[in-house]
């Protein structure tokens, strides 16, 4: 978010937490970009703001949380002092979650990883709720890349490469007939909390239905490699459509992720190498 807009986010999640019985005199940022994440002090909550646009998103990442907690899937439990809901005040949708002291999930484990991503399918595979498709996320993706008017920085021939890249590897995909299922949709390792109980799930503003491979497109090749059963080959074709993705999204005019054009510059410069291509995580280092 922009300045402005953010010291506008930080009060309506100050307000929010107050009015529902929790002592909040200061935020902190943990994260800033199409999203406002603050840690709320002296109450400890973890407040995620955003505009009224993503509140269907949040709606959807909050029963999500609710339905996996039931599932014992390893994710980060909403906060327990409030109702587990999304607010809407001034604006802006607001959801409370719970603070965790946590390491970079660089320094996670592989097999502990591998195994926490094994749980939260398994989990996903239990309940029913209704998300979009994964191809759908491609879709709107190639809309992007062909309006000028939402990616009017991007040169031709970058335009071409994503349009090409899209629309191959889609079919590719489609054309295999992979079981599909619900996914987190961006288990990425920014998405991974290192807990001392173990990693913890966030984000699932994202979830899609699809292959098991697309959410191991996302993930460090180490974790993909030894996730069992995972088709590699269809693993390797989802991850050139998560860096056409991510490219598209960092060229978008209203995006505000911190990385910015450098990033998207270099999801780019990933993409024209061609496969086998890397982990997002390799690309963002």
């Amino acid at each position: 978010m922009q300045t402005s807009q953010s010291r506008s986010a930080v009060r309506a999640a100050l307000s929010t937490a107050s009015a529902l019985g929790l002592t909040a005199d200061d935020a902190v940022v943990l994260h800033n970009s199409n999203r406002l994440v603050l840690r709320l002090m002296p109450c400890d909550v973890v407040a995620k703001v955003a505009t009224k646009a993503y509140q269907a998103s949040a709606e959807t990442a909050v029963e999500l949380a609710q339905r996996l907690a039931e599932t014992d899937s390893p994710v980060a439990a909403l906060e327990p002092r409030v109702v587990p809901r999304v607010y809407v005040r001034d604006g802006f949708v607001i959801d409370m979650w719970t603070y965790y002291e946590y390491m970079p999930s660089r320094e996670l484990p592989r097999a502990d990883y591998v195994h926490a991503l094994e749980r939260l399918h398994a989990g996903l595979r239990q309940i029913d709720v209704t998300t979009p498709h994964f191809m759908d996320r491609v879709a709107d993706t190639q809309q992007d890349v062909a309006s000028r008017d939402i990616t009017p920085a991007l040169a031709d021939a970058d335009r071409e490469l994503l349009d090409y890249t899209l629309r191959t590897l889609r079919r590719a995909i489609g054309d295999r007939g992979a079981a599909e299922q619900l996914l987190h949709g961006e288990p990425h390792p920014w998405n991974v909390l290192g807990t001392r109980n173990g990693p913890l799930f966030i984000d699932f503003e994202n979830a899609v239905r699809g292959p098991v491979e697309y959410d191991l497109a996302w993930v460090p090749e180490e974790v993909s490699e030894r996730y069992p059963g995972a088709d590699q080959e269809l693993v390797g074709e989802c991850r050139g459509l998560t860096l056409a993705i991510i490219a598209a999204c960092r060229w978008r005019r209203d995006d505000q992720h911190p990385s910015g054009r450098r990033s998207g510059t270099e999801f780019l410069s990933a993409l024209r190498e061609g496969p086998p291509w890397p982990a997002v995580d390799d690309v963002s280092r």
